[in-house]
């Protein structure tokens, strides 16, 4: 059953909160808008005045105060225009968003139609601008002087026009009039009629877009019908702002305009949140790929820039991708429609969405864009989306576009977008009451099956009868069904399309809650303490993604938007949930309810919404049958002579009857007061995203800059914001550079215990891209002139030019400062100046975005960012000339805190170039180090190294004679782990003791050190002539800081001297702690087991993890070196490799010999093995040495799964009894069993060697 409602209390039920006229004030006549941005060259036909806001009803709210300037600003964005006969006068219509400070939006419904000026004041001062303007012209291009074109520069810009119209003399008009008759762009009110513009304007506190269309359009015909409307307009306006409730939740409510019903609705608490913005002329406008792309952009909250030349076009895509952002909400600068006094925001170092209208013929390069490395430029009109380089894809993005396309199809519209249907400006006008009751019971379902049959007669008569022709705009009743068919279509092609979207993002998030930490006791703690805890576990939550959702997802985690949804869900413990949270949450509930498939998120299928056809039934529902009807608009309360009504003009309104509502009418009284008070709680809760109560204590939750200071064009207030945006760059480098620290130096995973779990290089590349966007917006802040799309690169070029203008390079021309370097055995590479780094980064063909990228990887990876920069900002005369006063760069004190904090990133190590840019070629330099004493023995060898990284090895390179060091050029190694050293050189005097062996990689500075500590050569130590070394990265300031942790533990090293002579004596010493051995052997097979069971991004290096110190071989070789009897046996030194090659002589004489000592040898396939691959590792082409073929006989049984059996073969041996002592760890049942069991353990792991330490054995 209907109800009528009524809204006469406070201003958050109401409908509406204000109704605005805008347009020209004859008092003050006309004034050039200066920020319009236009020259006088232009007709003055063309150019733009100021408007004022004329007047607005009521004066005030309590909670949305009105503001003037940015309402004037706003309905008309740039300011009046005129227009003459020969013009189009068609209306037009825009709307537009407003915020207020606690968070909450207002929004703006503009019908801007042009109305003939008869002010003799505007019409002289016009026609007195065009003579000018035509007299200027015309000297300019007879004069023969260039210099004369600049007389249109002296133009009167900010004079009175009252002032300029009587500084002219009679005959001079009279001449000035004969002149100009005729001209294009001229205005003559003899000949024809002056029309300026005026706005017709309706602030709701909900974005009931179709209502208050349909309500403006018919004011607006009623005003220019010949025929008087019923009621003054006074009374619709007033019924409008005071009488008119917002419907219930979940409700639809009709209401009255001046020409017939409007019927609104609003969702229920479990839909989605209100959006009347029509998705599909989105979607039409730019397509499919190009929509879900510019999401894409929002979501990872990139500086996004639409450009139209249609004001509402701006505005229904900006609401459209806000709107799809659901469960989360834009935090930043939202402007979807600026107008040029303003366009100094797109100067702003902050993420932002903000619209623009483009002039005919305006190209996209006359727009001063600082910097674009993070910019997605939107040409809607072009249907031309330019996203940042490097953007992610959309998780599933090509079964989502699939499944947008299908419902797309089945509204008639083509993905690929295209067809856009512009809504027609005139509204239903039915011709009498009778039809017009028709239509009510029409809408309220009321009509059976015969009365619809019946009332489509009566529109066929109608047509017959000549209805299809009614006066003044009206339409038939076939045209109104029509356009009611549209509406809901429309409404239901939204909700599906954002359907789809919220089930995406709840197939994406649905176990979020699993991630979320409960750190702080109370609220007031977890306040104290925000920035320094952590809310959401994103590397547990990254690590049960699909892979190809990662890239997307770790950049999401880190914005502001799923930061602040993420502390809603904190805040909900001690506070009410925050609706859209509430909303989701609910439906992630429902779904787990019906949903018993438990599929592991990493390997889940794509799954298409099942809820559109039900959301869509339930708003055709609503729409097709109002629940709620409104007090019907009625006389007021008006002094005689006030509301007459003169055809095409707008009346001047009475403002004593619209200034407050009256409460006169019966049906006031109907709203109950719990009802109004549950009116208006629900009010604020959906518009606003939080509930009021609790709206002081969490303001921090909104970052966004206030809107009003904003849209504040003066001076003062242009300052102040650029100072707003000095301070969050200072902070947001503050936190940036912290969360990169605590994210390289483990804590969060200490803290949380799951150090295992996080993906710890996925999410640092994330942080690094951060880092490197802030550079590029805090280098784009207050650029004068923009060169390139990368404002950093385009700095470092500036500065590169201004040194070479200034300096004589210092090296010699032809000299290569990379090859021609010379180095003293033993210190490090000197590490590159800015200008080196350039020149470096210059010969790789990228972009110059991709070039600042590189150059600022590289620069972090050798820890001289900060001084880099610093360097680069010591030439004040360049900033000075580059920037503008107020910008980031030329504020001292800010400065210095950010290179401040950036310099605290040298505190870690980062390999960031080297492991991003694998593709590129650097320049490498091996230092072979012998020992001191017995350096000159190196001119008796003839060595060669091959170096392996993560990326590949270098091939062998060849030591040129009586030199101890070699430079090449190779593809990018990635971080070294190997080098191969080795000699051709096989004479006995061809030996040498070698220290270690030191790689320099020119470019970055890093430089590896490969320690050796033992013989090369025939006849000495273990006869080796060639070693498999393992390196370690060591920190760049100099060999003897080599062993300093600086935040990322060093990797280990191959066995030094050192520990060769422990293990030497491990054989002479039975009495050994074989405790320490074991406990060795049991750390180096944990370490192994922990490497698989990182993710796969995450895993170390494996071959140090078995051949480094500390490693499975080394381990391995402690415990069968424990307890050898004697060195007398293997006549000098000890080596394991000696036993292993008795036993398998042992073996093979023992199954020679027949049966006779069957009962005692082991056989069987382990024992066959055994001999098989010791015998191979013999034959192999490679003299490894000793140490090296027991290096490789662990790592090939290792990997083949094969060395937990020979363990027990080695130790049931009898040749075992008599090799080792009775207290051996290999007589030691109990130990080796023990061993056994450990080495098992890893035959569950699928281990894969680098090709250097296989080289050459034939298995």
């Amino acid at each position: 059953m209907n109800g009528t409602a009524a809204a006469t209390g406070s201003a958050s039920c109401r409908f509406a909160h204000y109704f605005v006229e805008c347009g020209v004030d004859t008092e003050t006549g006309l004034e050039p808008d200066d920020g319009a941005g236009e020259g006088f060259e232009q007709s003055p036909i063309r150019r733009s005045f100021k408007s004022k806001v004329l007047v607005h009803y009521p004066e005030s709210t309590d909670r949305n105060p009105f503001n003037k300037d940015a309402v004037n600003m706003l309905c008309m964005p740039r300011g009046l225009s005129f227009r003459t006969r020969a013009d189009g006068l068609d209306p037009q219509f825009h709307s537009f968003t407003m915020s207020f400070d606690d968070g909450t939006r207002s929004y703006g419904f503009v019908h801007t139609f042009y109305e003939e000026v008869t002010s003799a004041q505007i019409i002289t001062a016009m026609q007195t601008l065009c003579q000018m303007h035509h007299v200027e012209r015309h000297s300019a291009s007879s004069a023969s002087s260039p210099s004369s074109s600049s007389s249109s520069a002296s133009s009167p810009s900010t004079s009175s026009m009252d002032s300029l119209v009587s500084s002219l003399d009679e005959s001079d008009t009279e001449s000035l009039v004969s002149a100009c008759l005729g001209c294009a762009g001229s205005f003559d009110p003899a000949r024809d009629t002056l029309y300026v513009s005026k706005a017709l304007c309706l602030l709701t506190p909900l974005p009931f877009l179709q209502a208050a269309r349909e309500f403006l359009s018919q004011l607006h015909q009623a005003v220019t019908s010949h025929a008087a409307p019923p009621l003054p307009i006074e009374s619709y306006i007033h019924n409008i702002l005071y009488e008119v409730p917002l419907p219930p939740p979940g409700r639809s409510l009709r209401f009255h305009g001046v020409q017939g019903p409007i019927v609104c609705q609003r969702p229920g608490p479990g839909e989605l949140p209100l959006g009347e913005y029509p998705l599909g002329e989105a979607f039409s406008l730019l397509g499919v790929d190009n929509m879900v792309q510019l999401l894409t952009c929002a979501l990872l909250e990139t500086q996004v820039l639409l450009c139209s030349q249609d004001y509402q076009r701006l505005m229904t895509v900006a609401e459209g991708v806000t709107t799809l952002l659901f469960p989360f909400q834009w935090q930043h600068i939202y402007l979807p429609i600026v107008s040029p006094p303003l366009h100094h925001l797109l100067d702003a170092p902050v993420p932002f969405l903000i619209g623009i209208q483009r002039r005919d013929g305006t190209q996209r390069s006359s727009l001063h864009l600082p910097h674009e490395a993070n910019l997605c430029f939107v040409d809607i009109d072009n249907r031309c989306v330019e996203a940042p380089e490097d953007l992610p894809v959309f998780p599933d993005q090509t079964e989502l576009i699939q499944e947008l396309s299908e419902v797309l199809l089945r509204f008639g519209l083509p993905p690929q977008g295209g067809v856009v249907t512009t809504p027609a400006t005139a509204s239903p006008r039915l011709s009498s009451l009778v039809l017009e009751d028709l239509m009510e019971d029409r809408r309220n379902g009321n009509l059976g099956g015969e009365e619809l049959e019946v009332l489509e007669r009566l529109q066929a008569l109608a047509r017959r009868c000549g209805g299809d022709k009614m006066s003044d705009g009206g339409k038939t009743l076939g045209h109104v069904f029509e356009e009611e068919e549209e509406e809901l279509k429309a409404a239901k092609l939204n909700i599906q399309l954002r359907e789809v979207f919220a089930g995406r993002f709840a197939a994406l998030f649905g176990r979020y809650e699993e991630f979320v930490i409960h750190s702080a006791l109370d609220l007031d703690s977890w306040l104290s303490n925000r920035e320094g805890t952590f809310s959401f576990d994103k590397g547990s939550f990254l690590s049960v993604q699909p892979a190809t959702h990662l890239h997307f997802l770790s950049r999401f985690l880190e914005t502001s938007m799923f930061s602040s949804f993420v502390d809603g869900k904190l805040i909900s413990r001690w506070a009410d949930r925050e609706p859209l949270q509430q909303l989701f949450d609910s439906r992630l509930e429902r779904e787990r309810l019906y949903d018993t498939d438990e599929e592991d998120s990493r390997n889940c299928r794509y799954r298409k919404c099942t809820t559109v056809f039900e959301s869509a039934q339930v708003i055709e529902h609503r729409l097709l049958k109002a629940d709620h009807t409104a007090i019907h608009p009625h006389l007021l309360d008006m002094r005689i002579g006030q509301g007459r009504h003169h055809p095409g003009y707008f009346p001047k309104l009475q403002a004593d009857v619209l200034a407050q509502g009256q409460n006169t009418n019966k049906w006031s009284g109907r709203v109950t007061a719990s009802r109004r008070t549950d009116l208006k709680r629900s009010t604020v809760t959906e518009h606003s995203g939080v509930d009021n109560e609790h709206r002081p204590k969490h303001t921090f939750m909104r970052k966004n800059l206030r809107q009003a200071q904003l849209l504040d064009s003066s001076p003062q207030a242009v300052t102040q914001t650029h100072r707003e945006f000095v301070d969050g760059l200072l902070s947001e480098c503050r936190l940036k550079t912290k969360r990169m620290l605590m994210e390289r130096m483990g804590k969060e995973s200490v803290e949380l215990g799951q150090g295992e779990a996080n993906i710890t290089g996925l999410q640092e590349n994330t942080l690094i891209h951060g880092l490197c966007d802030l550079l590029e917006r805090t280098w784009g802040h207050g650029l004068q002139l923009k060169q390139g799309k990368s404002a950093l690169w385009s700095h470092l070029l500036h500065y590169q030019a201004a040194r070479v203008k200034t300096e004589i390079p210092a090296e010699s021309p032809g000299s290569n400062g990379l090859d021609q370097r010379t180095l003293d055995v033993g210190t490090l590479l000197l590490r590159g100046s800015v200008i080196q780094d350039m020149r470096f980064i210059q010969t790789m063909i990228m972009s110059e975005v991709g070039q600042a990228r590189a150059w600022i990887h590289l620069a972090l990876e050798k820890k001289m960012l900060s001084q880099h920069l610093k360097e680069l900002l010591t030439n004040q005369e360049l900033l000075r000339q580059l920037y503008k006063p107020h910008a980031f760069l030329l504020c001292e004190e800010e400065r210095e805190q950010f290179l401040f904090h950036l310099l605290s990133l040298n505190t870690v190590d980062y390999l960031c170039f080297t492991r991003v840019f694998t593709s590129i070629s650097i320049p490498y330099r091996v230092v072979i180090i012998p020992m001191k004493k017995l350096s000159i023995a190196m001119a008796t060898v003839d060595p060669w190294v091959c170096v392996s990284g993560e990326l590949g090895d270098s091939g062998v390179r060849q030591i040129p004679k009586n030199t101890q060091d070699i430079f090449f050029q190779c593809k990018n190694l990635g971080r070294l782990s190997t080098l191969q050293l080795g000699q051709e050189n096989s004479g006995l005097l061809a030996k040498c003791l070698i220290d270690c062996v030191m790689v320099y990689n020119e470019i970055t500075g890093h430089t590896y050190k490969f320690p050796c500590g033992r013989w090369l050569g025939k006849g000495v130590g273990d006869g080796s002539l060639e070693r498999v070394l393992i390196g370690q990265l060591v920190s760049p300031g100099g060999e003897e800081d080599a062993g300093r942790w600086t935040g990322t533990p060093p990797e280990l090293a191959s066995p030094s001297q050192s520990v060769r002579a422990v293990l030497e004596s491990l054989g002479s010493r039975s009495r050994i702690l074989s405790v320490e051995v074991q406990e060795d052997m049991r750390e180096a097979a944990n370490n192994l087991v922990k490497h698989f069971h990182k993710p796969e991004q995450e895993r170390g290096n494996l071959t140090v993890l078995l051949c480094g110190e500390g490693g499975l071989v080394l381990s391995l070789e402690k415990f069968l070196l424990h307890g050898l009897k004697s060195n007398r046996l293997f006549l000098r030194n000890v080596f394991v490799w000696d036993f292993i090659e008795k036993t398998v002589v042992s073996l093979e004489t023992a199954d020679q010999m027949g049966g006779l000592h069957r009962s005692t040898m082991p056989k069987g396939p382990p024992c066959d093995l055994l001999c098989h691959y010791v015998n191979a590792i013999n034959a192999s082409p490679r003299n490894i040495g000793k140490e090296g073929k027991f290096q490789l006989f662990v790592c090939l049984g290792i990997r083949d799964r094969l060395l937990s059996h020979w363990l027990p073969l080695l130790a049931e041996c009898p040749l075992t009894a008599r090799t080792y002592e009775d207290g051996a760890l290999l007589r030691d049942r109990a130990a080796v069993h023990s061993l056994s069991r450990i080495l098992h353990t890893l035959n569950e792991f699928t281990i894969t060697l680098e090709t250097a330490l296989v080289k050459g054995v034939d298995l």
